[in-house]
C-alpha cells in the first residue's frame, strides 16, 4: 500500500522503535511506515488502517507491536475474533497485562458477555493501571447490559473515579457511561446531571454528551446551511461529538 512521502516511520513511539531494532533496518522502516499509517487512518479511515496492518504484519508478526496494532486495526472494523487472537499474541509475546480490558470488550463483541465478566473478575484485572481498571469497569457494565442487567451496569459504574471531582483522561467516558444507563433505565434526571457532568470534563469532544444533554432538555438543533429548514427559523450549529466502541457500555 502506498506511503505518504511525509511519512518517515520517525513518527513512532520510542518503545515501539526499540522493539523494531530486532529487524533489519531497511524492514524496521518499513514496519514503522505502516504502523504510523495505522496509527494515522485508524479513527477516521478503520478500514484504511486494517490494509496498512496486514502489510506490517505480513513483515514482521513476531514483533509484538506489531501484533497489537494489528489487533487494534481489526478491533475498529468490528473483527473481534481477529482482533483478539492479535491482542492474545501480543500478549504472550510481553507479557503485560495492559490489553486485557479489550480483549474482554472482544468477548463482548464476539456476543460472550459472561467470558467478559470472567475476565472483569480475574487476578489480571489487579495488575491493571488506573486507567485500565477504569476501562475494565467500563466493559464489565456494557456486559452487564448486553444481558439485560442494566440496574447491575448503573451499579458496576458506581465508583470513587466516578465521584471524584479531578479530571482524568478516563473521566468524560466514565460519566457518560453512567448518565447513558441511567437514561436506559428511565432516570432521566439523574442522567442529565451527569450528562452534564460528563461535558464538563469532555474538554476534547470524546463523547457526544453534549449532544445527549441538548436532547434531554429539548433542543433542536437545525443544520445553518440546510436548504429546507423555515426561512426565517433561528439556527444552531450543533456540536460535533463523538464516542468510543463497545466498552462506553453502548449498545
Amino acid at each position: 500500500m502506498p506511503i505518504p512521502e511525509d511519512v518517515t516511520g520517525d513518527e513512532i513511539d520510542k518503545d515501539v522503535r526499540q522493539e523494531l531494532q530486532s529487524l533489519p533496518k531497511t524492514l524496521a522502516e518499513d514496519v514503522a511506515k505502516n504502523l504510523v499509517m495505522v496509527a494515522r487512518l485508524i479513527d477516521e479511515d478503520p478500514e484504511g488502517a486494517y490494509g496498512y496492518s496486514k502489510v506490517a504484519l505480513r513483515l514482521a508478526s513476531r514483533v509484538a507491536a506489531v501484533r497489537e496494532a494489528a489487533g487494534f486495526a481489526a478491533y475498529a472494523n468490528q473483527k473481534y475474533s481477529e482482533a483478539l487472537a492479535e491482542f492474545r499474541a501480543a500478549r504472550r509475546m510481553t507479557g503485560s497485562v495492559e490489553l486485557w480490558p479489550v480483549m474482554a470488550d472482544c468477548e463482548r463483541g464476539l456476543g460472550r458477555p459472561e467470558k467478559a465478566l470472567d475476565m472483569a473478575g480475574a487476578p489480571e484485572v489487579h495488575k491493571l493501571d488506573k486507567a485500565g481498571q477504569v476501562e475494565m469497569r467500563l466493559v464489565a457494565a456494557g456486559a452487564r447490559r448486553d444481558m439485560g442487567q442494566l440496574d447491575a451496569a448503573i451499579v458496576t459504574l458506581q465508583s470513587p473515579e466516578l465521584a471524584s471531582h479531578s479530571v482524568q483522561p478516563w473521566t468524560a467516558r466514565l460519566r457518560y457511561a453512567y448518565a447513558d444507563a441511567l437514561q436506559a433505565a428511565g432516570r432521566q434526571s439523574e442522567a442529565r446531571e451527569w450528562f452534564a457532568k460528563a461535558v464538563e470534563a469532555d474538554r476534547d469532544g470524546s463523547t457526544d454528551a453534549s449532544d445527549r444533554l441538548a436532547e434531554l432538555d429539548g433542543v433542536e438543533f437545525v443544520d445553518a446551511l440546510d436548504e429546507d429548514a423555515p426561512d426565517g427559523e433561528p439556527t444552531e450549529d450543533k456540536t460535533d461529538g463523538k464516542t468510543d466502541g463497545k466498552s462506553e457500555g453502548q449498545d
